[in-house]
């Protein structure tokens, strides 16, 4: 029994390293990008919730990891690094994308790009309300062309524009609108039906604002099995992922995946990429003891609940040692570890996991 787990293990480590090498191999090919400007919830926030008044802000022990040797808060919702943060080393960014509300994201430095994304946010402008003030996607986009005047008035109009039709664009949101639909289970089901078309039609009217300011390569994550997060496993009181949640992840997702379509479509010079969360996150769950994890289901940093999913991850919290063994960090999101799997699959995964094209491909394009 001993020589078998031993082996297990063994395979675990050397799965790992051959991915991080795969990584480190595909750096040397990859077609420079010119910016990278990022919308979104608190998968990608890098920060901006430290400027507003909200309960929702990623002090520590959130990105304990993220600076070695420096115990400060990272502006990240994970113990260290996002998947963003990967994909940005991935693609040969010295730095990280710069929150939009920090005072030192002006000047050249937005020239490579923003990150708009505030925690807590959703499509739909009233999303996230509870927790105080967020930036939600409206507003964001609001955000991104004032940042396209303040970068006209530095290089011209003709220069902005090829910059940002060459840059790259990642949103994710969606996942805070279908958790608050989640949470009332008296609806029916042709009501749920009407909110997440809902959702699409106002989706729709945004992806078409941030293609008007010229972004035409844009990644957009989908929802992931959200029955599958901490939270929702302790707010229903069941081990496994709940039902219902991940049936209205998916429905919102067929049709999330057909608008992207039809926007690549009929909007000249444009690439929508459906970035499918879904089953990149559940390759994770249903393999985790392959991919060297031993905890699937519980947070790693917890206050209190089975799988610590009760509360958010706060200066009280209990954060476990061994991090790189756990998939989800808190309540909501991923470690690190996880992360770097769901980049590796975002940047050069198949359609399975992201299409037309992947990241690596979208940049060579």
């Amino acid at each position: 029994m001993g020589t078998i787990l031993n082996m297990s293990i063994i395979m675990s480590a050397i799965l790992y390293q051959i991915l991080v090498i795969q990584l480190l191999l595909n750096m040397c090919s990859a077609k420079e990008v010119p910016a990278i400007f990022v919308f979104g919830d608190s998968l990608y926030e890098v920060g901006n919730n430290f400027y507003l008044d909200t309960v929702a802000k990623p002090t520590l022990p959130n990105g304990i990891d993220f600076t070695k040797g420096k115990r400060r808060a990272s502006g990240r919702y994970t113990n260290a690094r996002t998947i963003l943060d990967i994909i940005e080393e991935e693609l040969g960014f010295t730095n990280y994308t710069p929150p939009y509300l920090s005072p030192q994201t002006t000047g050249d430095v937005i020239l490579k790009g923003v990150n708009y994304a505030s925690s807590g946010s959703g499509i739909f402008n009233s999303t996230g309300s509870k927790f105080g003030d967020h930036i939600c996607m409206d507003e964001q986009i609001n955000n991104f062309a004032k940042s396209r005047q303040d970068i006209t008035s530095k290089i011209g109009a003709v220069a902005t524009r090829k910059l940002l039709r060459d840059a790259l664009y990642f949103i994710a949101i969606g996942a805070n609108d279908i958790i608050l639909l989640s949470s009332n289970v008296s609806l029916s089901q042709v009501e749920n039906i009407k909110y997440l078309d809902n959702m699409i039609s106002k989706f729709k009217s945004q992806l078409m604002r941030v293609y008007n300011l010229d972004a035409r390569k844009i990644a957009v994550t989908s929802a992931a099995p959200l029955g599958c997060i901490p939270f929702e496993r302790d707010k229903f009181s069941i081990d496994d992922c709940v039902p219902h949640v991940n049936e209205l992840a998916k429905l919102y997702n067929v049709r999330l995946k057909i608008l992207l379509s039809e926007l690549t479509k009929h909007l000249a010079g444009s690439i929508f990429i459906y970035m499918n969360s879904y089953t990149m996150l559940e390759d994770v769950l249903q393999n985790y003891k392959s991919y060297g994890f031993t905890n699937a289901n519980s947070a790693c940093c917890r206050v209190y609940g089975k799988h610590g999913g009760k509360l958010p991850c706060i200066f009280f919290a209990r954060v476990c040692p061994n991090r790189t063994q756990f998939v989800f960090w808190d309540a909501y999101h991923p470690t690190e570890k996880a992360n770097f799997i769901l980049a590796k699959h975002a940047l050069d995964g198949n359609r399975q996991y992201i299409s037309p094209i992947n990241i690596r491909q979208l940049v060579n394009s």
